[in-house]
């Protein structure tokens, strides 16, 4: 299973700058208001927001599961290509996925080889990626060949609205009448813009599930479609995330890996202005899920108000890095520059059998220390050093460990940085489901791109951005 070693959040290897261990004893306020918080998780999961505590077990894997491998076995053996159409919470756990469980080498693969799709996450509306994908397909397998997933629960967002309408005028001159077998729309099951188109043409469909948002909803069919269809097990992948939710039920602060993880970075961040929070997965095959966690983090707990109405702007910076790769651009910040951060690492026990191996006999006296060796051991080793320097420097660091990377371990992480994001959540009092910030950027989208009743955001975004002299 996975672990967190926390040791250098702690103030006997980082001084002030950490957590005094007392801090966390089991009889203490903190502890104790932890204990309290899980009990309140306990009693809302399945409710409201919160229905993605529920993806992984029970009744809604039940649902899902059967109906997505159904779908899976029909479509696949006929599949060359899958193009993901989505934005945010609907495409970062899906390339989070295939980063972490295929090889990266997947898309330059035969058919054969692969034994399922390349797949393309269309994830912005940048014109010149979208045609070189668009082109890519119809030279590899063609169009006859390629799934295009259109992931969004109401069917509005610009960016996927606008790729959809692109991509369905295109099979229909390409394909014909038959172009509606080539499109598969995860979505409202029962209203919205999307479920009215889709009813009307007669596109398959998976459920976008009630209660779950964007970026709570990789563990649901918007990431498990497209992992499954590349031949990612989603079995393994939800096992582990039960696997850590069973472990996330524990009243005890010490046992309770999600509510360590949101107490660390909360009380750090609040009491010892450790605002920026980095993950730095020593592993390329983990690098993107630090993409996925950014979104999930700054989302969740960036706010500008707390529940009770009150003026707080509260939250705190994601930042991505890689291990070793960073050691030799972003480290220097982080052990020189302002002492604002907690760093996250992640540790890998066993990449497996191909470990890179290092011959001998190069001859090179100032290499020989490397010889015998091999790549696996060397990252780890640079790892422990980083660690070793942060300390050096008061930088409170923390280590997630995978004991090897496959699905359950993935599915695990996943779910310790959901619940860790609600219990951080009700730490701050603020709700960790909304995001009005980002709804204010779609409305002038609206209002700049002509919909109608939109028309007032136009008008504010022309006068707030009027053209003046500062150009150089």
């Amino acid at each position: 299973m996975l672990t967190i070693n926390y040791a250098n959040c702690l103030s006997p290897r980082v001084g002030s700058h950490g957590l005094d261990p007392d801090h966390l004893d089991p009889a203490g306020d903190l502890a104790q208001g932890i204990a309290a918080l899980t009990i309140k998780l306990a009693k809302s999961r399945g409710t409201g927001w919160e229905r993605w505590r529920e993806l992984a077990r029970g009744e809604m894997r039940a649902q899902h599961v059967p109906a997505i491998k159904e779908l899976v076995e029909t479509l696949r053996p006929n599949a060359s290509n899958l193009v993901v159409l989505g934005i945010g919470g609907s495409a970062l756990g899906n390339i989070a996925l295939h980063s972490a469980l295929r090889t990266p080498t997947w898309n330059l693969l035969s058919d054969e080889q692969r034994g399922g799709p390349r797949l393309f996450v269309l994830d912005n509306v940048d014109p010149a990626n979208v045609g070189a994908v668009l082109d890519f397909c119809k030279h590899n397998g063609g169009y006859e060949r390629t799934i295009f997933n259109v992931v969004s629960k109401s069917g509005e967002t610009a960016e996927t609205a606008s790729q959809f309408m692109i991509i369905r005028d295109l099979l229909k001159r390409e394909l014909g009448e038959g172009y509606a077998k080539n499109i598969v729309a995860i979505t409202d099951p029962e209203k919205g813009t999307m479920r009215q188109i889709c009813d009307a043409e007669g596109f398959v469909t998976l459920p976008v599930p009630e209660g779950v948002g964007g970026r709570f909803s990789v563990l649901s069919p918007v990431g498990l479609f497209s992992a499954a269809m590349c031949g990612i097990d989603i079995d393994q992948l939800l096992d582990g995330a039960d696997a850590m939710d069973q472990r996330c039920s524990n009243e005890e602060l010490a046992k309770n890996p999600a509510a360590m993880l949101a107490a660390l970075l909360v009380e750090l961040g609040t009491n010892k202005g450790k605002t920026n929070h980095v993950l730095m997965p020593y592993a390329n095959s983990l690098y993107l899920l630090a993409d996925w966690f950014r979104q999930l983090w700054a989302e969740s707990l960036g706010k500008q108000h707390d529940r009770d109405g009150e003026e707080v702007f509260t939250g705190f910076t994601p930042i991505k890095a890689l291990g070793t790769t960073d050691q030799h651009s972003q480290v220097q910040l982080y052990r020189e520059g302002p002492n604002d951060k907690v760093i996250g690492l992640i540790e890998v026990e066993d990449f497996g059998p191909d470990k890179g191996d290092i011959p001998t006999g190069l001859g090179v006296e100032n290499l020989t220390y490397l010889e015998g060796s091999n790549l696996a051991h060397l990252m780890n080793a640079e790892k422990r050093a980083t660690e070793f320097a942060l300390n050096e420097s008061h930088r409170p660091n923390f280590t997630i460990k995978f004991p090897k990377v496959d699905a359950h371990h993935v599915g695990e992480f996943i779910n310790l940085w959901q619940i860790a994001t609600a219990y951080a959540g009700l730490m701050l009092n603020i709700d960790a489901y909304d995001q009005p910030a980002v709804e204010l950027g779609k409305r002038a989208t609206f209002g700049l791109m002509g919909r109608k009743g939109f028309e007032e955001f136009k008008t504010k975004v022309d006068e707030g951005l009027a053209e003046t002299d500062c150009t150089v």
